[in-house]
């Protein structure tokens, strides 16, 4: 995130004001727990981040994709966080059908673990919750328990999930609008080239 903040102009930070929040919180873990041999690799991930600043949606979008993608491989304890987080998710996707396919993802990953939803509704917790509640608790806390959850297979193949994570993460926050470069043509003259 430090060289997100350097492409972006922005001062050095391993918070830069360019990436959303829980996007530049999923790129710093995965960062983090990758092995030092393949972390160069992120390097190619870095120009994707700059400027995917998102809206008042992105933290269902991210922790739903972030939470969808492993929900089914990672243990049981960390299941039920998730499937937690997804049900809240999901509540508040209901009401508002700009996120219909957010919804939607989110009831596909609770099918895929009905083990953990059954614990979760078995808690009696699920009460309504609100999205500045959930943004700040509920995202923040899926990312965290997705990317360990994938660290805590001790797969051989970990540092290729969590690149596929992060890559999940930066998929669902849509690219930055990017205005043409002036060429130092007259407009005309750019256009036919």
């Amino acid at each position: 995130m430090e060289l997100a903040s350097v492409l972006a102009g922005e001062r050095w930070s391993d918070h830069p004001a360019c990436t959303h929040p829980v996007l530049a919180e999923l790129a710093r873990m995965v960062n983090d727990r990758t092995h030092d041999a393949e972390r160069q690799a992120l390097l190619l991930l870095v120009p994707s981040v700059v400027g995917r600043r998102g809206d008042e949606s992105t933290w269902l979008r991210v922790s739903v994709a972030v939470a969808g993608r492993v929900v089914l491989d990672v243990p049981e304890p960390t299941q039920r966080v998730l499937a937690g987080g997804l049900l809240q998710a999901e509540q508040l996707c209901s009401r508002d059908p700009s996120l219909a396919d957010t919804r939607r993802d989110a009831q596909v990953a609770l099918s895929l673990v009905p083990g953990a939803v059954a614990w979760v509704d078995g808690l009696f917790v699920r009460t309504p919750i609100s999205r500045k509640a959930f943004a700040r608790h509920s995202a923040p806390t899926m990312v965290r328990h997705a990317v360990d959850g994938v660290v805590a297979t001790g797969t051989p193949d970990v540092d290729r999930r969590l690149r596929a994570l992060l890559e999940a993460g930066i998929a669902a926050v849509p690219a930055p609008v990017v205005e043409e470069a002036s060429t130092g043509l007259p407009a005309a003259w750019r256009t036919t080239a």
